[in-house]
């Protein structure tokens, strides 16, 4: 399933957290389920930590082309650069499918 499909189906039905520093949070905290990074952020390390992360803590993520098209998906007026689905809502089965 598309990523980008994941997050607007978690946003209408569940819970999103927006922007890296929340995402990060999430992480650490162990409240994120999946999540989404855009692979056109600059410079990179601004998002190159959210893999390792995710990688330790056991959370699926994913890497999509666009910072702009994740922003409209997630709702906002402006790009984000990732995205972390905390209840996901009828997106459940959609993330379990990637593990």
């Amino acid at each position: 399933m598309d990523s980008y499909k994941i997050i607007e189906k978690a946003k209408m039905t569940g819970k999103i957290e927006k922007g890296t520093n929340e995402v990060t949070k999430a992480i650490e905290r162990g409240t994120a389920k999946f999540v989404v990074y855009a692979g056109d952020v600059e410079p990179k390390e601004i998002v190159a930590h959210l893999p390792v992360l995710c990688k330790e803590k056991g959370i699926a993520c994913q890497e999509v082309d666009s910072k702009q098209k994740l922003g409209v998906i997630a709702g906002l007026p402006v790009s984000t650069s990732s995205v972390a689905v905390i209840e996901a809502g009828d997106a459940d089965k959609d993330i379990a499918a990637l593990k």
